[in-house]
């Protein structure tokens, strides 16, 4: 009698097992979303080092989303022109105009030669974890120099120089913003490759301050905002903000600048030709 019953309850569960085995493998056919294969084509065409610059945690969400039609095909920036041309080939749809290029540009001059340390920081040698408190130098606005943004760019484009401040490539510089997202001081950011004169520093400390801390900072001497006649510089919370829709390359700002913050940056590779190109066809 055992035995019965304990087969019947095998037999049971193994007929119950079946049955639903059958309508998961119904539902799975019934249910399956068809996945366009154009995603799988628009996600070879990507760099596919997943850096997020589009938005998207990984290049296959943005590949799903440019062939839904969500974002533009100029939406991967590390892919560029090439990129976009691929997308819009695949997608046959009209390729957007080329967005001005951006390039990071690290907006700080107190290295080591500049810059008053006033502490010695020991501990995990990282900027996120030395801005917790404070790092080692008097500044606290200034570059702690310990690359995190090195370890972050998926290009290669930073390395650290012998003056303990970040140098970027701009030549291998995509303008994904991996640097700019890792810099707990904010110091490095994206610029258009047309915006010629930056101001090297970002502390709003008073003048005398800074002066007794580092001598490449500004001192918010007002020197410059009185000497650019366009009116896009200005003073703003002790330091010199340039106001890039009102001029793009306020040159007189620079003539007097005391600390030299203030300085006409490197030029982009390749956008000096592409403004001759354009400047020819009209």
């Amino acid at each position: 009698m055992g035995i019965s019953v304990l087969f019947i309850s095998v037999a049971s569960m193994g007929g119950i097992g079946v049955a639903l085995a059958l309508i998961l493998v119904v539902a799975d056919k019934k249910l399956a979303v068809k996945e366009d294969p154009r995603v799988e084509q628009a996600l070879v065409a990507l760099p596919g080092i997943n850096c997020g610059a589009c938005g998207f945690a990984g290049c296959s969400g943005f590949a799903a989303a440019v062939v839904e039609g969500a974002v533009s095909v100029s939406g991967c920036k590390p892919g560029g022109a090439d990129v976009a041309k691929k997308l819009a080939e695949l997608l046959g749809v009209e390729q957007a105009e080329a967005e001005t290029p951006q390039k990071a540009r690290v907006f700080c001059s107190g290295g080591l030669e500049a810059a008053h340390r006033d502490k010695v920081y020991i501990g995990v040698m990282t900027c996120e974890a030395a801005h917790i408190i404070g790092g080692e130098k008097a500044c606290l606005y200034s570059c702690i120099g310990f690359g995190d943004c090195v370890d972050a760019c998926p290009f290669d484009a930073i390395h650290m120089d012998d003056n303990g401040l970040p140098i970027i490539d701009l030549v291998k510089c995509t303008g994904c913003g991996e640097c700019v997202r890792a810099c707990p001081r904010n110091i490095i950011g994206l610029t258009d490759a047309d915006e010629k004169i930056h101001v090297y520093c970002r502390s709003h400390d008073k003048g005398p301050v800074v002066r007794k801390i580092c001598s490449a900072g500004c001192i918010a001497c007002k020197l410059c905002e009185k000497d650019d006649d366009t009116g896009a510089v200005k003073v703003v919370d002790n330091l010199s903000v340039i106001d890039y829709s009102v001029n793009k390359e306020p040159l007189k700002a620079i003539e007097r600048c005391p600390t030299k913050v203030i300085r006409v940056s490197e030029p982009v590779p390749g956008f000096a030709q592409k403004e001759k190109v354009e400047a020819s066809k009209g």
